[in-house]
């Protein structure tokens, strides 16, 4: 939700910036150059992209809007009671946990540990997964990337069409004005496009992929942790440094 606000703010700014300067809602609406924009932006970029990348591109950009950085407090707490579980009840007992957990690559560490399967493979198992699908969206967040480069652009050339058809007209003077701002619709629409909304979600998905390998590797090390037989308070202090401190803020002299 809060990206969506972000989205909102930049509209109201926009459109709020051109009411205050004199201008009219009517004068930014202009589907010519919105189909000239979006539609040459997208054809850009499949193009460029593999099928897949491109798929997985549009599902990371609903993704960044729907999902919110991962709670490393809570994910410790979960480490914490598996621990305390599978000490009680032995590793069989995560094999429930595995069943009922809704992140898949969590899910799989957990029925590793079930299986009883070494610290050493549990680790690999789990690296491979993690690395495999960091390089995949961040491969994929280039796509957006690229959407931002080619839709200013391409609101330039819509921009140049549009004059294109102004000086076809110069026989009609009067209606020179309204034509060549209507011209210029397409450059805003080509770099509002790419500032205010593909280029900020990229960045946003870049940091939520990170995240989210981090929260992973954090999960990863806790499961090793507890096939080794480590305790509770022992891999606790062990996974401490994945937790956010106040560490970076100034110290009073």
């Amino acid at each position: 939700m809060f990206g969506f606000l972000g989205v909102l703010l930049a509209l109201v700014a926009i459109v709020g910036g051109n009411y205050i300067g004199g201008g009219a809602l009517s004068e930014l609406y202009n589907p010519t150059a919105a189909l000239i924009v979006v539609g040459g932006t997208l054809a850009a970029a499949i193009v460029q992209s593999p099928r897949e990348d491109f798929r997985r591109a549009r599902r990371l950009f609903g993704w960044a809007f729907r999902t919110s950085e991962p709670d490393f407090q809570a994910g410790m707490k979960d480490l914490h009671r598996w621990c305390q579980l599978a000490r009680r009840r032995g590793l069989i007992a995560l094999e429930a946990e595995a069943g009922k957990h809704p992140d898949e690559y969590v899910a799989n560490g957990l029925q590793l540990l079930a299986d009883g399967r070494p610290p050493d493979m549990i680790r690999s198992v789990l690296e491979v997964d993690l690395i495999a699908r960091e390089q995949r969206d961040l491969q994929a967040v280039k796509v957006i990337e690229s959407l931002g480069g080619y839709a200013p652009t391409l609101g330039i050339i819509g921009t140049v069409l549009g004059l294109i058809q102004v000086m076809a007209n110069l026989t009609e003077p009067e209606t020179l004005g309204q034509g060549i701002a209507t011209a210029f619709v397409s450059t805003i629409y080509g770099v509002g496009l790419a500032n205010l909304l593909l280029i900020p979600t990229a960045n946003k998905i870049k940091r939520l992929v990170q995240g989210r390998a981090q929260y992973q590797e954090m999960v990863m090390d806790g499961l090793v942790f507890i096939a080794e037989g480590q305790g509770p308070e022992v891999i606790r202090q062990r996974l401490q440094g994945y937790l956010e401190t106040d560490d970076a803020a100034p110290k009073a002299s």
